[in-house]
């Protein structure tokens, strides 16, 4: 954190003419992922009344937890492979936590002291494969089917995460629209609760979970096909877009 006010400072201080030795055009910047190469990817499944009900399931008494693997992780305005395998290809807007620092064995009032920032995260699925087993892993770990970005926004920049609106448009069409706050396990409490089971260690990451409005809910069904655009937005941390390409 300090690194970036550093470099900020360090431009802020130069004359136009001196900036441009420093700067570039955005249209000129590949961006990569914010964790390009996660340790764990911790997300977290049923965690919006209105996502609960949508699939006629019963309101969780503790967090579901899954993992995706590190190949799912896809850069902002990177293209996503369309699997040859299904014809299911379902998103899911989510707020991700950043872990910071490492713990283990957190506790809930503690839970903030161990975030780096925040950024948003399409949790994208292959919905028959999800749900052929009981078992959700190979579902949710095909190529590419984690896109985060655009950016990490630190903590400082962010006090509260359990305020931020959360949408997602497919193709331009309103699909997800809600709240962080109406999170059935706020993020603190998730913070505390993954770090009973496993140590988390800066880098890693934790999906929050997604509200109402995935496809797979939808009649017909609200499936992305090659060619789309998704584009999925929170609250002071900005949009990530991906296309739909085929695989």
């Amino acid at each position: 954190m300090q690194q970036a006010q550093d470099v900020l400072s360090f431009v802020a201080e130069r004359t136009p003419e001196e900036r441009s030795d420093y700067a570039m055009d955005v249209k000129q910047v590949q961006r990569l992922a914010p964790i390009p190469h996660p340790g764990k990817i911790v997300c977290v499944g049923r965690n919006y009344h209105d996502h609960v009900s949508e699939m006629k399931r019963e309101v969780p008494t503790i967090p579901v937890i899954f993992a995706k693997l590190p190949n799912t992780v896809c850069a902002p305005e990177e293209d996503v492979p369309f699997p040859r395998v299904s014809d299911q290809f379902d998103y899911e807007a989510e707020l991700a936590v950043v872990i910071g620092r490492q713990g283990r064995y957190i506790e809930e009032h503690e839970a903030p002291d161990y975030v780096a920032g925040y950024t948003a995260f399409n949790d994208i699925t292959v919905r028959d494969w999800q749900h052929r087993t009981p078992q959700w892993l190979q579902g949710k770990s095909f190529d590419k089917t984690c896109p985060m970005g655009p950016v990490l926004v630190t903590k400082d920049e962010i006090p509260n995460p359990n305020e931020l609106d959360i949408k997602l448009w497919l193709n331009g069409e309103l699909r997800q629209n809600d709240n962080t706050s109406r999170l059935i396990f706020s993020i603190p409490y998730l913070i505390s609760f993954v770090s009973q089971i496993m140590t988390l260690e800066p880098g890693d990451i934790i999906a929050t979970g997604t509200p109402g409005g995935v496809g797979v809910a939808m009649e017909p069904k609200g499936f992305m096909k090659v060619g789309d655009r998704v584009k999925v937005e929170i609250e002071k941390i900005g949009a990530l877009v991906n296309g739909i390409v085929e695989g």
